[in-house]
């Protein structure tokens, strides 16, 4: 019977004869269909899995060298472009529209010998922090199918936590890895802006959209990693940084023994804050007690800009959306609405965007379109990139002084499917601790250390200056285990 622990575990396996590609790609088949009702897959490429875990099968006996993830079970969220495949970003809009092209992440993987099994559910255009703004409907939380499984990432969230894929990647504009990752008490990985590349990721908020990254194990996390970022000419904003072996390096540090204690910060104001759930609260200052313990300084640190960043986060975002989301119109593709004899192209703008559009996407686009007006760009959106400024000059002082910053990532666990949808603020404010990594362009990762009274998962946040991905994972597997 097929098991999997790891990718390493999993290769050792597949040297070894203990097992095959086209087993595991079974053996994950097998439980996407037993699991279709938590509606975390909108696409299932079965034969194409299966053929392709075959020929690797194939090429392995036939003594050729294995890829870094060769033979890996790879989910993709419904954002991520795959030659000529379907790629709809969870909208009606785009129902039906098949890529021209691979991203290069998705490139990366292939080349790397990984095994596409499938694209998952997400909120549209990645808006969302629950998954129930899909064109598809709402993902269930395999923890608790009355709960949702967090957003915009959750089909790729829930498709790892139950065990449905080895890994699987989505996309973090605000916290859209971290956040379902938080909820369903798996690893969800956001880079550095700029670390992987975007193209072939349809956009929300070009400035802070990023690919991102889920699994059960920080190892996998960092094999994945190494693999598909880098430079890529398709994307101007993408870093010229080497890319480290992230995955030898991690090793190495878990198989030494640590000196230096971690001087690490948290944000006062976020613990005091009147979102957050007394227990995570405890929690989280349990677990610092706990480093203080073992010799590593953990301290609060002053930030009065907190109130800011959801506000921040969502003028911007949205601002970006409305320019981004332009394109879709139902001229040259996509889904175009019927027309009466009587309308003109501005009538068919209209109704194809009002019918092609979820509430939700035409919330923000309104929103973005609004603090972009003439009337209101200075009082919005200027005041929102001089924030988004100061955010930055304070998270680098931050920094000259720690090494790592922590949070709850969530101010609370999964609320019921439902509960929130009409409450579009308090939804946004569940945002509150993981919008500030992306408004930054920091890298961040959720942990799964902790189970709340009522049985479901949350974490906690780790996040660091850019291009710290290695130091980030050294230290979320120190805590990991620490926990």
């Amino acid at each position: 019977m097929f098991t999997f622990t790891t990718i390493a575990q999993y290769h050792n396996d597949l040297l070894n004869g203990t097992t095959t590609c086209v087993e595991a790609v079974q053996h994950y088949l097998d439980n996407i269909g037993k699991k279709s009702s938590l509606n975390a897959f909108i696409e299932v490429y079965a034969k194409e899995a299966l053929d392709r875990a075959s020929f690797l099968d194939f090429e392995r006996m036939a003594g050729k060298t294995m890829g870094h993830l060769h033979g890996v079970v790879v989910a993709l969220k419904d954002v991520i472009c795959y030659c000529n495949h379907t790629v709809t970003a969870g909208s009606l809009i785009l129902n039906n529209f098949s890529s021209l092209y691979s991203a290069t992440a998705v490139e990366r993987l292939i080349e790397a010998g990984a095994i596409i099994i499938g694209r998952n559910n997400c909120d549209e255009f990645a808006m969302g922090s629950t998954n129930e703004n899909s064109a598809y409907g709402p993902v269930q939380n395999a923890a608790d199918i009355t709960k949702v499984p967090g957003g915009s990432s959750g089909g790729s969230a829930v498709a790892v936590q139950a065990d449905m894929c080895m890994v699987s990647l989505g996309s973090d504009t605000g916290g859209s890895v971290r956040q379902p990752a938080d909820w369903c008490g798996i690893i969800g990985f956001k880079p550095t802006y700029g670390r992987i590349s975007r193209h072939g990721l349809i956009a929300y908020a070009s400035s802070f959209d990023q690919i991102g990254i889920f699994s059960k194990h920080l190892q996998d996390t960092a094999r994945v990693l190494e693999v598909i970022a880098g430079e890529d000419a398709y994307d101007s904003t993408v870093s010229a940084e080497p890319v480290p072996a992230y995955s030898d390096l991690l090793q190495k540090s878990s198989i030494s023994s640590r000196q230096e204690p971690f001087k690490i910060a948290y944000f006062k104001e976020a613990l005091e804050h009147p979102g957050l759930d007394p227990e995570i609260a405890k929690a989280f200052h349990q677990y610092v007690e706990k480093l203080r313990l073992q010799g590593h300084i953990v301290e609060p640190v002053d930030f009065p800009l907190l109130k800011y960043v959801v506000p921040t986060y969502y003028v911007l975002t949205t601002a970006e959306a409305s320019s981004n989301l332009s394109r879709y119109d139902g001229v040259k593709y996509g889904y175009r609405a019927d027309l009466a004899a009587q309308d003109d192209l501005t009538a068919l703008y209209k109704k194809s965007r009002s019918q092609g559009f979820g509430k939700e996407v035409q919330r923000r686009i309104l929103l973005g379109t609004f603090v972009l007006s003439a009337g209101y760009y200075d009082a919005y959106f200027s005041k929102a990139q001089q924030l988004r400024r100061l955010l930055v000059e304070q998270n680098d002082h931050i920094f000259e002084h720690y090494q790592a910053i922590i949070s709850p990532t969530v101010p609370g666990t999964a609320f019921k499917i439902g509960e929130k949808r009409n409450n579009p603020v308090e939804m946004y404010l569940a945002d509150i601790y993981t919008v500030y990594a992306n408004l930054v362009g920091i890298p961040g990762v959720s942990l799964p250390l902790f189970q709340h009274s009522n049985g479901l998962p949350f974490g906690m946040q780790v996040m660091m200056p850019q291009f710290k991905e290695t130091e980030l994972m050294v230290l979320g597997n120190y805590l990991s285990h620490l926990n």
